[in-house]
């Protein structure tokens, strides 16, 4: 269900209406620019019209003057002059004056208001005026042949403002019809292109917390594509860290069970004594079992910040002859209880690799617990373990061999799984699944390769790591143990 706006998000516009009013106010007001631009155009070369045409009139009537022994005369009758300057619409007015200013012929009262004029200036000069309570265009033409006088001539602006109306009307209306068509196309058009992000917000409104998987999304534009791909990348990083939290959790599980085993051994142990020097003995023993899985805690932590960084720990010199010599012989007493004939090989020579200890610890103790639990051979055959450190040129092995049942081909791809025990340990109960799953992700971590393979005469199950040739260190400096 989509969430209510809260009275805050409601206070902002929606991301449609800003772009439809980003888009239509800039349009608007280019229009209403042009519009007024257009008009005073339009106005313009409306008035140049009319003013030629009156201009033209005012002409007529000045080739109509002559000179003869009075004066000057005009030729044309009263008739003769509506003739001339009839028109349907205006009314139009003229004036003939000699130079001293008396009337010639026409309408007495038109006169024009004087101006000083340069020597440079037309014949003729327009001008608005008012006669008769009349706004009137007027236009005064002076004439010199064949003596001086002038000509004013002047008409009414009906047609010349029906004419501006005209034109706004049938230029403007359509202009703004054809912007409401243009903004209704374009909140379609924005509509239709935010719809995948309206499918995005909605289908993370529905997403469940748990589910971290990527959101399909069907993307129309670059920038809604790599929206998605952030989104989703986000969601894989998400998803990345809470499963390395889930991991980390199995691996505490599942490493702690043995150090915590063993401090409740020997605490009933000391319990079960009655000598104060077995007490104090028993509880130096429980300090340092609390010390080593305190110290694995924190590895494993570190490990955590690793596996969801995916970033290889940091690599020092490690001696690791002599880090499995240690291990082996911290095992051994469990090995004795459990009747199984512990080894190691390959021992004699130091090897150093640049490695991380812990990891290196964590791998060889899961692998031997591994064969302790697991390594049962059939009948009455003694159990036996071997570790195996070889040096070759490919680089340094480590392998822990038993005479178990080992694991069928097909099984060890699935065995390195988290939470998956081979079908031998299903029927026995034991194990989390997580030994095998532990061991390949400690090998990626240190840059080796997890290998699992047929023991000795294809009997039993051989489990190791191979560590690169560049990972040895030639020359032994300062090493962890």
């Amino acid at each position: 269900m989509p969430h209510e706006l809260s009275a805050e998000q409601a206070a902002y516009p929606s991301l449609r209406s800003r772009l439809l009013r980003h888009v239509l106010l800039p349009l608007g007001l280019t229009w209403l620019a042009g519009s007024v631009v257009a008009i005073s155009v339009a106005s313009h070369f409306t008035q140049a019209a009319y003013d030629r045409s009156l201009l033209d009139d005012a002409y007529s009537v000045a080739n109509n003057v002559r000179a003869n022994d009075a004066g000057l005369e005009l030729m044309l009758s009263t008739r003769e002059v509506r003739a001339v300057l009839f028109d349907q619409v205006e009314n139009i007015y003229f004036a003939v004056r000699r130079p001293d200013g008396s009337l010639l012929a026409g309408h007495a009262g038109l006169h024009m208001p004087d101006e000083d004029a340069s020597p440079d200036a037309p014949p003729f000069r327009f001008a608005n005026i008012s006669y008769q309570g009349k706004p009137l265009r007027a236009v005064r033409l002076q004439r010199n042949d064949p003596l001086a006088f002038e000509v004013v001539m002047a008409q009414t602006t009906q047609s010349r403002s029906a004419l501006l109306r005209s034109l706004l009307l049938y230029s403007v209306i359509p202009e703004v019809l054809l912007l409401v068509v243009l903004a209704a196309w374009l909140s379609r058009a924005i509509r239709r292109d935010l719809q995948p992000l309206t499918r995005l917000q909605q289908a993370m409104e529905q997403r469940d917390a748990q589910d971290l998987t990527p959101l399909p999304v069907v993307a129309n534009t670059r920038d809604v594509h790599r929206l998605a791909a952030a989104l989703n990348g986000l969601l894989v990083r998400v998803a990345r860290g809470v499963q390395a939290q889930r991991e980390f959790a199995g691996n505490v599980a599942h490493e702690l069970r043995t150090p915590l085993a063993g401090i409740r051994a020997l605490a009933e142990y000391g319990l079960a004594q009655k000598e104060p020097e077995a007490w104090r003995a028993q509880l130096q023993r429980i300090v340092g079992s609390e010390a080593r899985a305190s110290h694995l805690v924190d590895q494993l932590l570190a490990l955590a910040l690793a596996d969801e960084a995916r970033t290889q720990m940091q690599a020092v010199p490690v001696a690791l002859d002599a880090l499995v010599r240690d291990t082996v012989l911290r095992v051994l007493p469990r090995a004795d209880a459990a009747g199984v004939d512990l080894g190691a090989q390959g021992l004699d020579e130091p090897v150093t690799v640049l490695a991380q200890a812990t990891l290196l610890e964590g791998i060889l103790n899961n692998l031997m617990d591994n064969a302790l639990r697991y390594g049962l051979p059939p009948g009455e055959q003694a159990r036996s373990i071997t570790v195996e450190l070889r040096r070759e040129p490919e680089g340094v092995q480590l392998w822990v061999i038993d005479n178990g049942p080992g694991i069928a081909p097909l099984e060890r791809e699935r065995i390195l799984q988290r939470w998956v025990r081979g079908e031998d340990r299903e029927w026995m109960g034991e194990g989390a699944g997580l030994g095998m799953a532990i061991v390949s992700r400690y090998a990626q971590l240190l840059g080796a390769r997890f290998e699992l393979g047929s023991g000795p005469a294809g009997v039993g199950l051989k489990a190791g790591i191979v560590l690169p040739a560049d990972r040895v260190v030639l020359a032994p400096g300062p090493t962890v143990t």
